[in-house]
């Protein structure tokens, strides 16, 4: 699902807005416990069965445990732009799962079985698009390499699936910044994967040279890589002692960042613009991790206030955004209408519309916004989401349901799209929709019993040789298989 890119490209100076935004934070605290990252999959020990069961042990504590970006519209870019380089890497498997971890340090991970994922932070530091699309090229070439499931043939681990579990406390105590789940790891057991988990200088080289021509390939700028090597060097230099998280897995030295620089040198030199789209995203998530919405407003309007261009649409629509965040829905519409008058195709700005007139409780207006979007580009994520939500806050619970049926077909994976669905059956009064609907949500949470319980529930009320009960029924034998697979693991 490729969403129709902007044309324009007015940017805010990442180094002036990132600091104005980012200086009132508390940066130990931002930084404290990021998540960890993990290399590929693959190799003689793992077994392509192995590797999707720890992926999906390690995505279902990730689910249950870590704060999460659902935002549609972020979530939508970073599928693009990992979808970008995807061709351009030597995967064995590309059907990955993407998550946006809510957190506001540096970090990205890839973990076998084809999770990648993302710190919200690293938007805030990654001052262009080709830096920032140099850490997921830098993670892919991880996976591709399979240097995880060579570190664990080098260390002759017997239980690559018991490990799942010991993995995934380690993510999962990072990413909530507690003890949580690393509590049941014994302390060598724990120091070992933590061992395992930091890559070795001659992987890292490998996923250097690798990522560099993903990078290239994919139509990106390879000296983006030293350049966010650059930014992580200072990162650990203005923290002392408490190193980035993502330093600790990936050792960096200034030997490492002139190498690599080097070898960007030796790609053709090329204007390669940032795509808009990334900035727009930048500004929401800065909003999103600024201390206050006010003081995102106060940091917004002080730049468009210093800034000389004749129009910077960037620092405009983070201004709408913050407008919108500290409810002041009207002044962001009076920006956003503009900005989509200049841009009519941009699905950013129109969904950012669409959400500040639903708070203004101008159904009719954002339904009408949406649907036309939504005509020009079927099937499009957060224009769909967002048009469900209309329906929802207008009690036009069937029209909502439908929207999310879709919305569940192509991302089975998203949790809380589920939920919603759920809801939205409830409001349609389909009961039977609202067990189908929780019993995926329950299932991908990893509570087997309770989708279990739920799919019998609508089993019940369905009649005997119907389309649907057969379909809730082989639904259900699924479920049983898996949780008597599990009782007798």
């Amino acid at each position: 699902m490729i969403r129709k890119k902007s044309l324009r490209s007015s940017l805010v100076p990442a180094a002036s807005l990132a600091l104005m935004l980012t200086l009132p934070f508390d940066a130990a605290k931002a930084q404290e416990n990021p998540l960890p990252t993990i290399g590929g999959a693959g190799g003689g020990l793992i077994s392509d069965k192995l590797e999707s069961d720890i992926g999906r042990q390690v995505m279902t504590s990730i689910r249950r445990s870590t704060p999460r970006i659902t935002d549609p519209l972020v979530y939508d870019y970073l599928t693009n732009i990992v979808y970008r380089l995807v061709p351009s890497a030597p995967l064995q498997n590309r059907d990955l799962t993407l998550t946006l971890i809510d957190n506001a340090g540096i970090n990205a991970f890839a973990v076998p079985g084809g999770i990648v994922g993302v710190n919200g932070g690293l938007f805030l530091s990654a001052g262009t698009e080709q830096q920032f699309a140099s850490v997921l090229a830098h993670e892919l070439a991880h996976l591709s390499q399979r240097h995880f499931a060579r570190r664990m043939e080098q260390q002759e681990a017997s239980a690559p699936l018991a490990m799942a579990g010991m993995i995934a406390g380690i993510i999962l105590s990072a990413a909530t910044q507690s003890d949580i789940g690393i509590a049941a790891i014994a302390g060598s057991q724990a120091l070992a994967i933590q061992n395992m988990l930091a890559y070795s200088r001659a992987h890292e080289q490998e996923a250097d040279r690798v990522g560099l021509e993903i990078l290239a390939n994919a139509g990106l700028d390879p000296r983006g890589m030293p350049e966010m090597f650059e930014i992580l060097m200072r990162e650990n230099r203005l923290q002392g002692n408490q190193i980035p998280e993502y330093l600790s897995t990936h050792p960096l030295s200034q030997s490492r960042v002139a190498d690599t620089r080097n070898r960007a040198e030796q790609y053709p030199e090329e204007r390669i613009r940032d795509d808009q789209e990334y900035h727009l995203i930048r500004s929401r998530l800065q909003v999103r991790y600024a201390s206050s919405p006010q003081l995102a407003v106060d940091t917004f309007e002080a730049y468009l206030a210093q800034t000389t261009e004749t129009r910077n649409d960037v620092a405009r629509y983070g201004l709408a955004v913050a407008y919108q965040r500290n409810n002041q829905a009207g002044k962001a519409i009076e920006i956003l209408r503009d900005l989509l008058t200049q841009q009519p195709e941009s699905i950013t700005y129109t969904v950012t519309l669409a959400e500040a007139l639903l708070s203004e409780e101008k159904m009719a207006e954002a339904r009408a916004l949406l649907r036309s979007a939504l005509d020009r580009n079927p099937g499009n994520y957060p224009i769909t989401y967002q048009l469900a939500e209309t329906e929802l806050a207008d009690g036009s619970g069937k029209q909502a349901a439908r929207l999310l049926q879709s919305l569940t077909r192509d991302l089975p994976g998203q949790e809380h799209l589920w939920l919603k669905l759920a809801d939205a059956e409830g409001m349609a009064r389909n009961v039977v929709g609202v067990h189908r609907a929780r019993a995926e949500y329950e299932a991908l949470m990893g509570d087997l019993e309770s989708a279990q319980r739920q799919l019998r529930q609508a089993q019940e009320k369905l009649p005997a040789g119907s389309p649907e009960r057969q379909i809730v029924t082989e639904r259900l034998a699924d479920i049983t298989r898996r949780l008597n697979a599990n009782r007798s693991g």
